[in-house]
């Protein structure tokens, strides 16, 4: 949490892993246990899953509206991922911004990329592996919602996104779901807590120099 009556920028947190690694979830639990922090809901132009909701988990729109928002610079970045494209639109983040809140943000290395050109020093990005590439096969196959080949694409591309761990802030092991939430958790705070994010620090100390003492 900010420092006690202080006005302070917000975080735009990211949180980014392979398919199966375990973001999601963890971000679901930090949505669950912190009402300090919203979502960015992405926009995407692949079609729902069964339970999804439009507007919730994503905003869905076909290729054409997509390319438009890109055009007209409604995205703060956006990414060609499994022949789909994802995006995140700015104005509901900077509506957040304003606001005081913290925007949480499920995106892959190349949104990572694009945010902190745009943001720098307001984002934190935090990369999730999974123990071994035999259990995160494991955790794609237990979902039972794609396709045998569509699992094969998925770990085929999780060594290229692996390969940019070091593109990161953080980089947790999601060996325990629990635990590495635990760590996400602990990041989070100790980043709100920076002093270059406390933006009412400077006058705060300077009264505390200038008072008298009693």
């Amino acid at each position: 949490m900010p420092l006690s009556g202080l006005e302070h920028r917000g975080v735009l947190f990211v949180l980014s892993s392979p398919s199966g690694a375990g973001k999601s979830t963890i971000a679901r639990q930090l949505l669950q246990h912190d009402p300090d922090i919203a979502m960015s809901v992405s926009v995407t132009t692949r079609p729902p899953r069964p339970g999804e909701v439009d507007g919730k988990d994503y905003h869905f729109v076909d290729v054409p509206t997509f390319k438009d928002m890109v055009a007209a610079n409604q995205l703060m970045e956006w990414a060609h991922v499994f022949e789909n494209r994802y995006g995140t639109p700015r104005a509901p983040v900077e509506k957040m911004l304003a606001e005081g809140r913290d925007v949480l943000f499920d995106i892959d290395w190349q949104g990572a990329q694009q945010l902190y050109q745009q943001a720098g020093g307001d984002v934190v990005r935090v990369f999730i592996l999974p123990p071994s590439m035999a259990e995160l096969g494991r955790r794609l196959r237990s979902r039972n919602t794609d396709d045998p080949s569509v699992v094969e694409g998925r770990m085929a591309r999780a060594a290229s996104e692996i390969s940019h761990w070091d593109g990161y802030d953080y980089v947790l092991i999601n060996a325990d779901v629990e635990d590495c939430f635990a760590q996400v958790k602990t990041i989070l705070d100790a980043e709100r807590l920076r002093r270059s994010r406390q933006t009412g620090l400077i006058g705060f100390v300077r009264k505390l120099m200038t008072s008298e003492t009693s």
